[in-house]
């Protein structure tokens, strides 16, 4: 009956206060065989939480008490109760107590050589959770080295007749590969040696361990199997395959392993004939998968999502970055390209999922040289009357889409509209990997003429984002996304028909894909920019996305996705956002505002409040900084009646680098839009900005450089008291060695602008950054921030022309990457290089143009007659 389980938590609660209490569970444990095992295992465990909570207050006899009754009980014959035994022990070491219970470990390495099986069986058990815990203390001075006795002595049980055994020693040796731990690399040959021996071993979870042991030497001892690399990968061809499928997903590791390697090509080309058929053949879905995933549920969309279901997102807080040739800023733009993943809601790892990731990797090692072996069997697979291997086919086609893009081009006129009539597949799982497939291959898509497979698949993928079925219905929406991303202008001329589909769902959608849809929204903004300003889409778009702004709460994290979304359409629709920006910019003030106080609260009394989720405060600081960016001046009013500089002064000194990071965007932000705002402030503002060009955090960093560059423009000649608070660093940081390039170009800009307002100033450190300065922004497009970059180069050579001499070459490259400069910046050109020929004369400026690549020399004297 319920209560007495209560009232026995209780009664436990308050025998706790007993100090002998731990001996009576003790006792339980080990000696009260009249009880039962569960009971017994139970007693431990409440023991084994004593020992976490309040170990340090254990009386010296009771602690010892308990020491010496798991030694003595190790073998109990009951598995429940030694491996209960075994978990204490572990909890006990790690208290910090292997150093103080020095005869742990030789006892338990002792208790190996026991005849008795229990005894050898338990120690063994409770050595596996140490190796496990401890492996980085087992490997150090502290303990006096005893791996140098373990190691071997766990080899020598590799050859034990009980497989629990031999799989408990492997596991053991296991632990300490990957820390390369030296006793390991002393033996490392009679380990491989003792692996291979193991090789046709019938116990599953001896293959298992054996399997991982070999994936983790090929990351940090490949020398050591290279010798035997034929015959290694001979085996893992076969434990691919094996029955037990936790021994197939452990080998299939080491395909993914291999593929990292630079011997992969040369290990695996005249095995690929074996493999590409067995990693094809595990990407099927398997029995369990489909009942897992309900495959034979078709339609489940009115069924709420379980809140478990629902992954956290993390917010990618803003990073400014330039404009490149090509496009948008190339970079930062692929760092989760693989969280779209086909089915990672399922059991999350699982060997269909290994073989499709080994089978990409591969792809992109081996390019073309993978499809002779691929395609004859895509034939098969892609027209197959059954829909599990009909589905592997199309997951196939997806993962090879990276690396072997090039050589399915040829294929993909017929591929594509095979694909696109899947997305009506009567499976749901067909429909929903369809998607995914397509999303693989819309940069091809997007390359062809519209009405070839744009306009078609665009068609079919907003069905599908209405699909009855809400798998479908969520990877119809990241696959959209995709296509988005990729078409970019290319949809404005189906932009009413998109966003009638995608203000629909909202209607439709249950709690996970709701989220998943705001993406699709703001990813549609960001690629179709000013074309979503018309009236029609706004009062499309805008009531329903303002309806769920305000049904949630200031603290549902639902907030997240729907205020990057937000921020997202604020910058596309510019000054048609403004009807809308007055309650969102209050709410994000006040947002910012109460995740500070809350802070503040937690830091002065840390037991009575809880500490806050910035992330609140990152998203609201990042939609204020789209809706400066979007409503340019207009912005103005709202920042007038609020107090978010004094806000922003405070974000700007957070512990946590991502509020810093959006703190300087929006300062930046607020600075092009309404500057007489922010100049009040810029003496506290300059010395924070200062201490945070800190390459140690490249966004920060980033940002704050950023900041200072449009501090600067707007500041003009006011910013020299300001200059040296800034200056060194930036120079340090772009002559460092590995500085990305984003942060980079944005230094330089920023220099330059320095140096446009106060050359006098700047002019004298010339020497120390022309030359990176001039190599770190030959690749921006031509922009205003380029130029102002430019102007203040010339104006800080017109100062101190000396300073460009050694490297006068680079500027002149420099110069030449210009399209067209504006014709006052194109003079200011005219004269430097004139002038500097003049200098050095007629003699010596052909040496001296002798270097140039005939590229350059062609620009300088079409453009400059020099």
């Amino acid at each position: 009956n319920k209560t007495g389980g209560t009232c026995g938590i209780h009664k436990l609660e308050q025998l706790n206060q007993f100090p002998d209490f731990n001996n009576y569970l003790i006792f339980v444990l080990t000696s009260l065989k009249s009880e039962d095992e569960p009971t017994r295992s139970l007693s431990g465990l409440i023991l084994k939480n004593n020992v976490k909570a309040h170990y340090q207050n254990f009386p010296p006899n009771v602690a010892d008490f308990i020491k010496r009754e798991c030694l003595n009980n190790i073998g109990d014959p009951s598995p429940l109760i030694r491996a209960t035994i075994g978990i204490l022990i572990t909890t006990i070491a790690s208290k910090g107590e292997l150093q103080t219970w020095p005869e742990l470990l030789p006892q338990l390495c002792n208790l190996l050589n026991s005849e008795d099986y229990n005894t050898c069986e338990g120690s063994f058990g409770a050595l596996q959770k140490i190796c496990e815990d401890s492996s980085e203390l087992l490997d150090s001075d502290a303990l006096n080295r005893p791996l140098n006795i373990m190691i071997p002595k766990f080899l020598q049980f590799f050859k034990h007749c009980s497989p629990k055994i031999r799989s408990h020693a492997i596991a053991c040796v296991n632990q300490f590969i990957i820390g390369r731990a030296q006793a390991l690399m002393d033996n490392i040959d009679t380990f491989i040696e003792s692996l291979f021996a193991l090789a046709g071993d019938e116990d599953s979870e001896v293959r298992k361990n054996v399997c991982r042991a070999l994936v983790m030497l090929l990351e940090v001892r490949i020398d050591r199997l290279i010798p035997h690399m034929h015959s290694i990968i001979q085996y893992m061809l076969q434990r691919t395959q094996d029955p037990d499928e936790n021994v197939a997903l452990e080998a299939c590791e080491f395909w993914l392993t291999l593929a990292e390697q630079p011997i992969c090509k040369e290990a695996l080309s005249g095995h690929l004939v074996q493999l590409i058929p067995i990693l094809v053949n595990g990407m099927k879905y398997s029995e369990i998968d489909i009942i897992l995933l309900k495959g034979d549920v078709e339609e489940d969309e009115t069924i709420p999502d379980s809140e478990q279901d629902i992954k956290p997102r993390f917010h990618k807080s803003r990073t400014v970055t330039l404009q490149h040739e090509g496009g948008e800023g190339e970079e930062g733009e692929d760092i989760d390209e693989d969280e779209d993943d086909d089915d990672d809601t399922l059991s999350d790892w699982n060997l269909r999922k290994c073989s499709a990731a080994a089978l990409d990797v591969l792809a992109n090692v081996f390019r073309e040289e993978l499809l002779p072996h691929l395609l004859p069997l895509l034939k098969g697979l892609l027209f197959h009357p059954d829909w599990v291997i009909k589905e592997s086919g199309i997951l196939v086609l997806g993962a090879i889409a990276e690396g072997c893009m090039q050589g399915m081009v040829p294929y993909l006129p017929e591929l594509i509209p095979h694909l696109i009539q899947c997305l009506c597949d009567k499976k749901a799982l067909v429909r929903s990997i369809a998607c995914w497939t397509l999303s693989r291959y819309a940069h091809w898509v997007v390359s062809q003429p519209p009405d070839a497979h744009l306009k078609p698949l665009m068609t079919e993928l907003l069905k599908r984002i209405l699909d009855g079925n809400k798998r479908v219905q969520e990877a119809a929406c990241s696959a959209f996304a995709t296509l988005e991303e990729e078409a970019c202008t290319e949809l404005v001329p189906y932009l009413s028909f998109i966003l009638d589909t995608l203000v629909f769902a909202f209607g439709k959608y249950q709690h996970k894909n709701l989220l998943i849809l705001y993406d699709a929204i703001g990813t549609l903004a960001d690629s179709v920019g000013h074309h979503l300003n018309q009236p029609e889409y706004i009062q499309k778009l805008m009531p329903p996305l303002i309806a769920k702004w305000n049904e949630l709460k200031d603290e549902d994290k639902d907030l997240f996705p729907l205020l990057e979304c937000l921020s997202s359409v604020a910058t596309a629709l510019q000054s048609g956002f403004l009807p809308y920006c007055e309650p969102v910019y209050q709410r994000c003030v006040t947002l910012v505002q109460k995740t500070l106080a809350q802070a503040m609260m937690y830091s002065q009394q840390p037991d009575q409040y809880e500490a806050p989720d910035k992330d609140f405060m990152i998203v609201a600081l990042d939609l204020l900084s789209g809706l400066a960016e979007g409503l340019g001046g207009h912005v103005d009013t709202l920042v007038a009646r609020s107090n978010i500089m004094t806000l922003l002064f405070q974000c700007m000194q957070d512990t946590m680098p991502e509020v810093r990071q959006s703190s300087f965007a929006l300062l930046g932000d607020l600075t092009k839009a309404c500057f007489p705002h922010v100049k009040p402030c810029i003496a506290e503002f300059m010395p924070i900005l200062g201490t945070n060009l800190n390459p140690e955090f490249i966004s920060v960093c980033n940002n704050a450089t950023w900041a200072i560059g449009e501090i600067c423009m707007q500041m003009g000649v006011e910013m020299q008291p300001y200059i040296a608070m800034v200056l060194n660093q930036l120079v340090e940081i772009i002559n460092r060695p590995n500085t990305p390039k984003t942060l980079l170009e944005n230094t330089a800009i920023t220099i330059g602008r320095l140096g446009y307002v106060c050359p006098q100033e700047v002019a004298p450190m010339l020497p120390q950054f022309i030359r990176p300065w001039c190599t770190s922004l030959r690749n921006i497009r031509d922009n205003e921030e380029k130029d102002s970059a430019f102007r203040g180069i010339c104006m800080m050579i017109g100062v101190n022309p000396g300073g460009v001499v050694q490297d006068f070459i680079f500027f002149c490259d420099a110069v030449a990457s210009w399209v067209n400069p504006k014709d006052d910046l194109r003079d200011m050109f005219y004269k430097i290089l004139h002038g500097f020929k003049e200098q050095v004369g007629e003699e010596n400026w052909q040496q001296f143009s002798e270097q140039f690549p005939p590229l350059l020399k062609e620009r300088l004297a079409a453009c400059y007659g020099v």
